[in-house]
């Protein structure tokens, strides 16, 4: 829909009189959904914008991050849909493989039961009842705060056609070589009972012990040390440098491994740091990935000690213990018999824990499937490189290079039950079938199916263009593939975004998922801290909306959304935003009751006053610039923008500036109405995409039309008039001043004062009534004395302030004023004598010294005139 189709009824100047957040938010977000403003058509002619929602985790319930988050998105595909293009923002949740399963296991285990109870099939279904029943919380709270998605094509990473979609990504990566089933060291969580990718592991320092220990006997022997003394029961050998002539005579020899009855070699190994502690490093080839490397090389044993809880399963006195237990209990009895050369306590080290219960990993030796990453991550750094898809901010391309450059196998299968099954059956006879979508799985004696599921970002990966219908070339998938913009934070660079950019230039023949990824930061505590529960600094950004209104929400978050920039946020700046809502309304308010319409032409311009060219420049001057802003992503400065042209210029000083022409009627009236009613449309325009709520009310009421959300945005006509602004800046110079001056007297806002206004030959004389009346300033009168002089643009205001002024006090702020300008000529006097400085600095460097010298200048004869004019105290 278009905004010439738009239903049209008659404007009205009828207004509660305070805005009601919680009257208004809900009924016109209903409204907006039932009309399908937010649906998109494949079918359509016009151009395509497309950006995916971050799938929330189906368990998730809505934080400021996804708050943040969505904002910006909302921002964007409002202001594009306004522009004329088919804009789809498409919605859709993520299984949450482990974050799922657990908080079904936890449902079980409170009824006394484990999904062992239930069986796979049984336990699935159970998993499927509580999304229906608790799971997707998310999507009510995404329309509180005014999510412009297409709601009839959610998805959910588990449906139908994504399923397909991963067999099928799967299928053709096996057919290529590209997925494989190997040995090798992963990331193991004792308490998930899974494994887990590298960018799902949380480094953190923890406190804990390296501990030395003595190997071999007499002159073979040497010292390792380790934090981790209960893998010692997996060491199948101990490595030094080959050049390291300290242990030269022990290479090839077999020594004593302590607490045991085995020996173990020495072998010498590149991967050494002779400088490093002793040079000497036990070698686990089960339990550590670089030990695993070391002994690949050298075709050691890998001895695993460890079941998949991190219990010790070697026979012997440490049998059945928690891996912590036997580190303790290895110690000592290391001690015990004289093995401990040294130990440190506490020894803080970097240590990695499940991202999802904080458990420490434990490096474990498995057989898992894995993707062969290198080709697709070159194709994934090669398409930024070329130019195909850009990274906003640019100096984010440097991490996005460090990770995709240096990528490791990536490990997909995970042993839960709750997630997309490996789509391979294993034989009675060592066979291995990999089946596809339109593929039957063999049958028969002996078969099986694989029991892991695919990591949870295998299939997230796919959303680009598996919501879009692939494997099928949907009508959706023509139209909106690739995405135009990635909007995602730089927390998940690694983990979501480089795997979107593999498998869509693999599975779409080269074509990246999306033209730009737009980077932002995190949200984070109004000092700047990580917001975390035992910080006890979490919000609930429902609270604030229940309070503010999601506006005041939105426009906070936004306002301080520089890119790749940590976002830091509290309530008082929300208090600040809701002001803000509430300032717009009221100010809207008494523009509609006084004669603002958008009905009819502009009047042209001969017809304007200067004060009506200034604020119709300005206005299209605020267009351009937030243009510009959203075309960088600069969500932090058009809302500023925004702001202060909101809240400065059309209200706190056009709105007043046009008072007297307003209560004086006419003609005059009219026009000044007609160029506010504009003024406030656009403005309204302009703003709706961040505070879609306040911006929906107000611009109905205004223009009678239909809705916002279909309305046009504005373009920048080109209209300008540098005379009109220069006007308007000595107006703004002449009450800004006089208002100090009134502030400095104590003199309260409301008090009216005797003056006589300086005008003639400035095009300032216009403007003596609206001067008066912003400054409350009363005509002469007789017997008018003036107390204080102030020349200011141009003009002198002569103000008889008998018996209110403190001259004493009047005196001393000028001559503070005054040795302050005497002290900036003097710099820039200095600056500009300075033959060397001169020769170095740009010429405008040199211009902005003498602009600052001329007006240094001015300042001390304004304030020499001043004090001139203060009568003797």
């Amino acid at each position: 829909m278009t905004e010439n189709t738009q239903q049209q009824t008659a404007p009205t100047t009828e207004l509660p009189t305070q805005y009601a957040p919680a009257e208004v938010e809900g009924p016109l977000y209903e409204r907006w959904v039932e009309r399908g403003y937010f649906e998109a058509d494949a079918k359509s002619e016009k151009p395509p914008y497309t950006i995916v929602i971050p799938p929330p985790n189906v368990t998730g319930s809505l934080h400021l991050g996804h708050a943040f988050e969505h904002t910006l998105i909302d921002a964007l595909t409002r202001r594009k849909r306004m522009q004329g293009f088919e804009t789809l923002w498409q919605p859709g949740m993520d299984h949450a493989g482990i974050a799922t399963q657990n908080v079904v296991e936890r449902e079980l285990a409170k009824e006394g039961k484990s999904r062992h109870d239930l069986g796979r099939e049984a336990f699935v279904e159970r998993v499927w009842q509580w999304k229906a029943e608790s799971g997707g919380q998310i999507s009510g709270q995404m329309k509180r705060l005014g999510d412009g998605v297409a709601w009839s094509r959610e998805r959910f990473t588990m449906d139908e056609g994504l399923s397909q979609a991963v067999q099928t990504i799967f299928k053709k990566l096996y057919d290529d070589e590209l997925i494989y089933r190997a040995e090798r060291i992963i990331n193991w969580c004792p308490r998930c009972l899974t494994a887990i990718s590298d960018i799902e592991v949380e480094y953190q320092d923890d406190e804990g012990e390296l501990v030395s220990i003595r190997y071999g006997e007499g002159d073979d022997s040497l010292v390792v040390a380790t934090t981790r003394a209960e893998t010692m029961l997996g060491d199948t050998a101990v490595a030094v440098h080959p050049d390291d002539e300290r242990y030269k005579h022990l290479v090839g020899k077999q020594i004593k491994l302590p607490l045991t009855d085995r020996t173990i070699p020495v072998v010498a190994d590149t991967h050494v740091d002779p400088e490093f502690g002793t040079g000497a490093v036990k070698v686990t080839p089960a339990h550590d990935p670089n030990d695993f490397e070391i002994g690949q090389r050298h075709n050691l044993p890998n001895l695993a000690v460890m079941d998949e809880r991190a219990v010790i399963t070697v026979h012997g006195p440490f049998q059945g213990l928690d891996r912590l237990e036997a580190r303790s209990a290895i110690v000592a009895a290391l001690r015990a018999e004289g093995r401990i050369v040294a130990e440190k306590r506490p020894y803080v080290h970097s240590v990695g824990h499940c991202s999802r219960c904080k458990t420490t990993i434990e490096p474990r030796l498995s057989m898992q499937w894995w993707v062969k990453v290198g080709p697709l991550a070159k194709a994934a750094g090669d398409a930024v490189r070329d130019g195909k898809v850009k990274i906003h901010p640019q100096e984010m391309e440097k991490r996005y290079f460090d990770w995709v450059d240096n990528l490791h196998d990536w490990c997909i299968s995970r042993q839960l039950w709750w997630g997309h099954r490996i789509p391979v059956w294993y034989g009675p006879n060592g066979e291995v079938v990999c089946v596809g979508p339109d593929e039957q799985p063999p049958t028969g004696e002996g078969w099986h199916q694989d029991t892991d599921v695919l990591d949870t970002w295998f299939s997230s990966g796919l959303w680009p263009f598996s919501t879009l219908g692939w494997p099928e070339r949907t009508e959706s998938l023509e139209k909106f593939y690739p995405n135009s913009v990635l909007v995602t934070g730089y927390d998940i660079l690694f983990f979501w975004v480089a795997r979107m950019m593999m498998f869509g230039l693999y599975a779409m023949d080269g074509t990246p998922p999306f033209h730009t990824i737009a980077l932002h930061g995190m949200v984070r505590d109004q000092n700047g801290k990580k917001m975390s529960k035992s910080f006890g600094n979490v919000v609930n950004p429902l609270d604030w909306m229940d309070q503010y209104g999601s506006d005041a929400v939105r426009f906070t978050l936004a306002n301080g959304a520089n890119p790749g920039v940590d976002v830091p946020i509290g309530e008082d700046w929300v208090k600040a935003s809701r002001n803000f809502a509430n300032k717009i309304w009221n100010a809207t308010r008494f523009a509609l009751m006084n004669g603002a319409t958008i009905e009819g032409e502009l009047p042209p311009v001969e017809q304007l006053s200067a004060t009506d060219r200034w604020i119709l420049s300005r206005l299209n001057k605020t267009v351009a610039q937030v243009d510009a802003y959203y075309e960088d992503y600069q969500f932090a400065k058009l809302s500023d923008a925004l702001y202060h042209f909101a809240w400065d210029e059309v209200f706190d000083w056009y709105v007043e500036l046009s008072k007297t022409t307003f209560f004086a009627g006419g003609e005059q009236a009219k026009v000044s109405g007609r160029v506010l009613g504009e003024v406030l449309d656009v403005m309204l325009r302009l703003l709706h995409p961040i505070v879609p709520f306040v911006t929906e009310a107000l611009w109905t009421t205004l223009t009678g039309r239909e809705s916002l959300v279909i309305a046009e945005w504005p373009n920048d006509s080109g209209f300008r008039d540098d005379a009109a602004e220069a006007e308007i800046e000595n107006l703004q110079q002449v009450v800004t001043e006089v208002r100090r001056f009134r502030a400095d007297q104590g003199l309260q806002p409301g008090q009216k004062v005797p003056a006589r206004l300086e005008l003639d030959g400035t095009a300032l004389a216009a403007h003596e009534a609206a001067i008066r009346q912003l400054l409350r300033l009363q005509p002469e009168g007789e017997g008018f004395s003036a107390t204080a002089s102030l020349p200011v643009a141009g003009a002198t205001v002569a103000l008889d302030l008998s018996g209110t002024i403190d001259v004493a006090a009047e005196r001393k702020r000028l001559a503070k004023d005054l040795a302050a300008a005497e002290k900036e000529k003097a710099q820039a006097e200095g600056k500009l004598g300075n033959e060397a400085f001169l020769a170095k600095a740009p010429d405008n460097v040199v211009d902005k010294i003498r602009t600052r010298l001329a007006k240094a200048d001015e300042d001390i004869a304004r304030i020499q005139a001043q004090l001139a004019n203060l009568p003797q105290a």
